[in-house]
């Protein structure tokens, strides 16, 4: 299957968080051709803070498999570049491949921010595609964003 289709399947997730009040980021986990996990952003309804759409589908992963450590080829896809926290995750669960829509400029752990993922001391590494779908998926954190302003304005 080709990047665009699961980003796109991420970013139907991405969605749902949006029509939920959460920040819309999506994700899905995939190894092979098979769908073995999908998330969403969940720290506001679920009082979890870490409950970032790439712990969500990592935790649901882990579940289906029945490891703590997903299978060889695990491909995690995000509609937005990962936090720190995130990344931290990905090596602890052994994500093969991280694939991302548009970067994060503040918090992005990749290549944005800071280059968590290159860290010397990590034992496990992390091939990374950033970019898939990049204008879709800033489109949809940006329309979210304008929306919460407008409704701030509309408060004053």
């Amino acid at each position: 299957m080709s990047h665009q289709r699961w980003m796109r399947y991420a970013l139907n997730r991405a969605l749902q968080a949006g029509e939920r009040g959460e920040v819309p980021v999506g994700a899905v986990i995939v190894v092979g051709n098979d769908l073995i996990a999908e998330g969403y952003n969940e720290p506001i309804g679920g009082h979890d803070p870490t409950a970032h759409a790439e712990i969500v589908a990592i935790r649901r992963a882990a579940q289906q498999v029945g490891n703590y450590r997903l299978p060889p080829g695990a491909t995690l896809y995000v509609t937005i570049e990962p936090c720190q926290m995130c990344v931290g995750a990905m090596v602890h669960a052994r994500v093969s491949h991280l694939v991302y829509g548009a970067p994060e400029p503040k918090a992005g752990a990749v290549e944005s921010a800071m280059r968590a993922l290159e860290h010397p001391a990590l034992n496990h590494r992390v091939e990374v595609t950033g970019g898939v779908l990049e204008e879709e998926c800033r489109d949809v954190i940006q329309r979210f964003f304008a929306g919460r302003r407008d409704e701030k304005r509309g408060e004053s």
